[in-house]
């Protein structure tokens, strides 16, 4: 027995006893009428805080009543699909820049650009030993807790870590910006090679390089890559790197931050919210349950087919029996996912590269059915559509890089997101955020311990 893991009889009767003890009558949210998740009865977000950092539209106020429309993203007030069109069109990586457009506020011309690249180049190497003494040692299955740790690890390499001036935290979050390519890269490659026994090959980043084909430089053991593949994946960071203050760890990082703590344990704390499958990790079900579909397929291109397996999703027949058709809808979007039109604008050419058409088919063919039946089958009609998930995993498929590191990627692009809305809590000087909890107890009049009985349901 593993007194660290097994979970004991005993546990399990005191796991039961938590789960009763615990229950609230879900009618007393509406009761007492709790925002549940911060958001009303509509499914929208409370208002809970001020940015100008990132705005994400999803629908328009007629007549004092809400309509959804195309979905939109702007970071900083520009629309990020034009952003985008700007730099491809100059075939230049947009990563770093859109970078500086959020922690600054406005875009750089190509003296301050060049100078930004340089510094964030400066900062992209890890102290001495960093990889050996601490991701390689006692490596984890899991590289969100591994990029955790080393960032928690940094706060002991830094003489000014608990310093919240604007000067020192923008110092550590170019930092962290800089460097969380390489901890997520050689995070996994110490659990490839201690889990799966596979070649060590630690390669430094390469000057000159953008932060996308550093990624594939340092992960691919002979340093290969092509430029469609380091682009699109430059724009998936882009289109990852924020999403309003609203989202579940941006929003952890405006929380924590506000408690005045340092810039490393705000950043763990958003890592961890990132983590969650509800979240960061949402892309990896995405890739599970295509590779699901796949298999139990026999013709992808037959509709009634490929209709009746996610038929079979929603009634928790198929794949993980969640009743959920992963990658389609979103909290805020209904009508599109901007993230997504633009991958899927994009995944077509590297799916042809790739000798993947057909898959690509599969996935044009699920996002046309599903919105159809959902509707159909939840009677839901409020609209459905396909979010950034349901691309993003499969460009990652198409790029070879292992699915271990698609939350991490995501971390890669977020942590610019984070940074700018640290500075942004701190720079207004808020009060610590602290919303309420109604508490539905009943008062009880204290037992002396000689007068308490066992409780009848557990007798």
């Amino acid at each position: 027995m593993n007194k660290y893991s097994d979970i004991t009889p005993e546990l399990m009767n005191l796991a039961g006893i938590v789960r009763k003890r615990n229950y609230i009558d879900p009618e007393l949210y509406a009761k007492y009428d709790v925002k549940r998740g911060l958001r009303d009865i509509s499914g929208r977000g409370v208002l809970t805080g001020l940015t100008e950092i990132c705005e994400v539209f999803s629908y328009k106020i007629v007549n004092d009543e809400y309509i959804p429309c195309e979905g939109k993203l702007y970071y900083r007030g520009y629309d990020v699909e034009e952003l985008i069109r700007g730099f491809t069109a100059d075939n230049r990586f947009g990563f770093e820049e859109i970078t500086y457009l959020l922690l600054f506020g406005e875009l750089p011309d190509k003296d301050r650009l060049e100078g930004f690249i340089k510094l964030l180049e400066n900062y992209r190497e890890l102290p001495p030993s960093f990889v050996r003494d601490i991701i390689m040692k006692a490596p984890s299955k899991d590289m969100m807790n591994t990029l955790a740790r080393s960032v928690l690890t940094l706060y002991s390499y830094d003489e000014k870590a608990d310093d919240i001036s604007i000067e020192n935290v923008l110092r550590q979050g170019l930092q962290m910006i800089a460097l969380f390519p390489l901890l997520s890269v050689y995070g996994y490659q110490a659990y490839s090679h201690y889990y799966e026994k596979g070649s060590l090959v630690i390669h430094p980043p390469k000057n000159g390089l953008s932060t996308a084909e550093n990624i594939l430089y340092m992960l691919r053991p002979n340093k290969k890559y092509t430029e469609l593949e380091a682009r699109i994946l430059d724009i998936a960071l882009v289109l990852h790197a924020e999403h309003g203050g609203g989202n579940n760890s941006t929003f952890t990082t405006h929380v924590v931050t506000s408690s005045g703590t340092d810039t490393y344990s705000t950043v763990a704390a958003s890592l961890g919210s990132l983590k969650g499958p509800r979240h960061g990790g949402a892309n990896i079900k995405v890739m599970k349950m295509f590779s699901d579909m796949k298999e139990n397929i026999k013709d992808w291109e037959d509709e009634e087919e490929v209709a009746q397996y996610l038929k079979d999703l929603l009634n928790k027949k198929a794949f993980d029996k969640a009743g959920l058709i992963y990658g389609m809808g979103h909290a805020v979007y209904s009508i599109s996912d901007p993230r997504a039109n633009v991958l899927k604008s994009y995944v077509k050419s590297l799916s042809e590269e790739k000798g993947l058409l057909k898959e690509f088919r599969l996935y044009e063919l699920v996002e046309r059915l599903a919105p159809e039946i959902i509707a159909r089958e939840r009677k839901m009609y409020k609209g459905v559509s396909a979010n950034v998930d349901f691309y993003s995993g499969f460009v990652y498929h198409m790029l070879a890089l292992p699915l271990e590191l698609y939350t991490p990627i995501f971390a890669i692009a977020r942590i610019s997101g984070w940074i700018a809305h640290r500075l942004e809590e701190l720079a207004n000087a808020g009060k610590i955020i602290r919303p309420a909890y109604k508490c539905v107890a009943q008062y009880k009049p204290y037992v002396e311990m000689k007068d308490r009985k066992k409780p009848v349901d557990e007798e």
